[in-house]
């Protein structure tokens, strides 16, 4: 029973993964294939970490080796890690393309310009 959990959390991993790289080719500006290449990425990554915990804690429950536990910490250690930066690396590339001079493919109102235009003033 465990093992189908396991298979069902790498499903989960893999399909939101690729979902992450089709958006990368059919979203047409930095923003949109950023948004959508992080988002799913962070989801899928998620359920593989997941299925990393799950098999450790059966592996310890069964074998009783506490490097099953240290296996378990590690990828919660991990999975707090990406949690913190992918949100906050996509931010800073987000912030560094509109700051450089990239817009928005098909967006009709840019606030982020027009806060830094009310700031300037």
């Amino acid at each position: 029973m465990i093992e189908y959990v396991i298979y069902a959390f790498l499903a989960i991993n893999i399909i939101f993964n690729l979902l992450g790289s089709f958006s990368l080719h059919r979203f047409p500006d930095v923003y949109t294939r950023l948004h959508g290449a992080t988002k799913c990425t962070t989801f899928g990554t998620i359920f593989a970490v997941l299925a990393v915990i799950v098999h450790a804690l059966y592996q310890l429950k069964v074998t009783n080796d506490p490097k099953y536990l240290q296996m378990a910490l590690h990828s919660i250690v991990a999975l707090v890690a990406l949690l913190l930066t992918n949100p906050t690396g996509a931010h800073a590339l987000a912030k560094a393309a509109h700051l450089s001079g990239v817009k928005p493919a098909k967006a009709v109102i840019d606030a982020y310009e027009e806060k830094l235009r009310g700031e300037a003033q």
